[in-house]
């Protein structure tokens, strides 16, 4: 489903940047971070086509991406949700301790609100989805590559909203137990439940912090109440 962009685009700024690669003028730089090397390419061939951008450079990892910022210049980077060694989230939060701070992108299939969230809470430029046509693709390079926020239209006030505030007593209670340290089993065996429904709990809980696993889940329980469980 494709999400409109709170972004413009306009013909006749295209047509300046076409002008100015005639000319020989920079282009905005752009490297592209994501796993899977297929989408890489695609993407590299779509923004090649336009001739607007210039392709510095791809890799797979986030690491990667995090070493280049340190030592090379580039002006906009399109990045996945889902890396190799890590999530875009960490890479984000990553990116705003150095000195240099590309404009990012993210770039991902995963579910729209809670990546969304973790998006602009982290200090991306812009966001879009991989279902969206490549003409969108290209609309919010340019708007970001010109200092331009660009994000699709979404419920500001529910998209603030604390998601923990969401979690019912039960699922408070396995974070709580995750924060101890707790396995499945563990949690199973003291609060009554099987393992079964422990798994569908905490499925249920990842979702709605909008985290893939129990360390991000820990990570972000620590981060926003500052225990550690119950010791």
């Amino acid at each position: 489903m494709n999400h409109p962009v709170r972004c413009t685009y306009s013909r006749v700024t295209a047509q300046y940047k076409t002008s100015k690669k005639r000319l020989g003028m920079d282009q905005p730089k752009i490297i592209i971070v994501d796993k899977n090397p297929i989408i890489r390419s695609g993407l590299v061939d779509i923004i090649n086509r336009d001739g607007r951008f210039s392709i510095f450079d791809t890799v797979a990892t986030g690491q990667e991406f995090i070493d280049l910022v340190q030592t090379e210049h580039f002006d906009v980077c399109i990045i996945g949700w889902a890396l190799q060694d890590m999530t875009g989230g960490n890479v984000l939060q990553a990116v705003q301790k150095l000195d240099r701070k590309p404009r990012i992108i993210v770039y991902t299939g995963e579910k729209v609100e809670d990546v969304l969230r973790t998006s602009i809470k982290s200090g991306a430029w812009g966001f879009m989805s991989k279902s969206d046509e490549p003409s969108v693709l290209l609309e919010t390079i340019s708007s970001v590559a010109h200092g331009r926020l660009c994000f699709p239209y979404v419920d500001l006030e529910k998209l603030s909203r604390d998601p923990f505030e969401e979690l019912t007593g039960r699922e408070r209670e396995l974070l709580a137990a995750l924060a101890n340290g707790w396995t499945n089993l563990q949690i199973a065996t003291r609060i009554g439940i099987s393992r079964n429904t422990v798994k569908y709990h905490l499925k249920n809980l990842y979702d709605k912090l909008g985290v893939n696993n129990r360390a991000m889940a820990v990570a972000l329980y620590v981060k926003t109440t500052g225990r550690s469980g119950d010791a």
